[in-house]
């Protein structure tokens, strides 16, 4: 079974439920109850959308069990002094690795929660819990040509130049190795 919750230094990251997805599409009040944080001003953030979000509940739902833990993952921000934890940002998987073993993945953060290193630590998160897995072997991902940050938030975590995607945002490759166990 793949876990569905992975901690990081200043992330709790977790796995997207279809509980949680309901609740973030239709009941919006109940969201960041289930969540047990608060939600930013801003929500959602960047790609991360609407039709992103209905994606991740219907491959949820498609897949059933062994769905979860390859779409959507909600960044928590653990609690510190008088900052209660709070919903900073989104990442995902678009599925499970493919026959090579390769993933894709995709990633947003608030804009109150940007330029501070929650990217890089949700990324890092991310490709530890593929390594975990021991199903990846390598990921993907794609950002577009004008956001330096989010390049050199990939960059930060070993991933590398690719070339270019049919749409023009450019593609970034790491590999992965299993972790030891």
């Amino acid at each position: 079974m793949i876990p569905l919750i992975t901690q990081t230094p200043r992330l709790t990251i977790l796995a997207a439920s279809r509980a949680l997805l309901t609740a973030e599409l239709h009941k919006p009040h109940y969201f960041p109850v289930l969540l047990g944080a608060a939600l930013p001003t801003d929500w959602p953030p960047g790609e991360y959308d609407r039709a992103a979000a209905e994606f991740f509940l219907d491959k949820l739902t498609e897949g059933g069990r062994d769905a979860a833990g390859w779409y959507g993952w909600y960044a928590l921000r653990k609690a510190e002094g008088d900052t209660p934890r709070t919903l900073v940002g989104h990442a995902g998987f678009m599925g499970p690795p493919d026959a090579t073993g390769t993933a894709e993945i995709g990633y947003s953060i608030a804009a109150d929660w940007r330029r501070q290193g929650l990217g890089t630590e949700l990324v890092a998160g991310l490709v530890a819990h593929a390594a975990d897995t021991g199903m990846v072997r390598r990921l993907v991902a794609y950002t577009d040509a004008d956001n330096p940050g989010s390049q050199e938030l990939l960059r930060r975590n070993g991933f590398e130049p690719a070339g270019s995607a049919d749409d023009g945002r450019l593609r970034f490759e790491r590999a992965v190795e299993p972790a030891a166990k």
